[in-house]
């Protein structure tokens, strides 16, 4: 493709050339276009491929998972979700409800911090500190229950231990009343590019289920990453 340059996208745009000179000059910065250095027309930046490759394996994961996630809510009874980091938050992208009519309610597309949800520390926990530092110097510690993580040491402990045991709680730290289990899903790399949780009501959520969903969670956890071509 040969661009397109500031005349030709005013035209098709129906917009003032200094407007679109003006956004063209924001994706120029951003990555998602670049400027021809000899014709100066404008074409396609490398962020918009690194994007579509965010997609295509987001979308990867939730056709593994699926199937994966409804034996897990078979197993456990409490909703199951399915996540990946974006921006330094959560994102929900696939999720199987329980068949309870209490439950967590939650939405696909749904964002949430990472450092007092269980999908966002078993993510975080897998990824390197200095990732981890400017994620909370963008997003902060916000403060949603008593049980919320708010210093920076408190949460590299915690990362600490989700790394040795394998898996994440989420023990009313976000939402009063909610009791997450969470584990990473890692790829061919050993990188965490999604996680995945089992959530309910803390009724529900006694010692003994509890520790029969940190056996599940994984355990299909890590089917999901072999589906991904890890080997660890």
């Amino acid at each position: 493709m040969d661009g397109l340059g500031i005349t030709e996208l005013s035209n098709r745009m129906e917009l003032a050339k200094s407007t679109v000179h003006r956004l063209l000059s924001s994706l120029k910065n951003q990555g998602f276009v670049r400027q021809d250095p000899l014709s100066e027309r404008y074409l396609l930046g490398l962020k918009l491929i690194e994007l579509g490759s965010i997609v295509s394996q987001s979308l990867e994961i939730r056709k593994i998972a699926n199937p994966i996630m409804s034996r897990l809510v078979q197993e456990t009874g409490e909703t199951s979700h399915l996540v990946v980091l974006e921006d330094g938050e959560v994102v929900y992208i696939e999720k199987i409800e329980s068949p309870y009519t209490i439950r967590m309610y939650s939405l696909i597309g749904k964002r949430a911090p990472v450092h007092c949800t269980g999908v966002g520390k078993a993510i975080i926990a897998h990824i390197p500190e200095s990732d981890v530092r400017k994620i909370v110097e963008q997003k902060g510690l916000k403060k949603f229950t008593e049980n919320t993580i708010t210093t920076i040491d408190d949460l590299f402990a915690n990362l600490q231990e989700i790394r040795e045991k394998g898996y994440s709680l989420d023990k009313e730290e976000h939402e009063p009343g909610i009791y997450c289990v969470a584990a990473p899903i890692l790829n061919h790399n050993g990188e965490s590019v999604a996680g995945l949780s089992v959530s309910g009501p803390t009724m529900r959520m006694d010692e003994e289920k509890v520790k029969f969903c940190m056996d599940r969670v994984v355990f299909y956890a890590r089917e999901i990453s072999k589906h991904l071509g890890f080997r660890g």
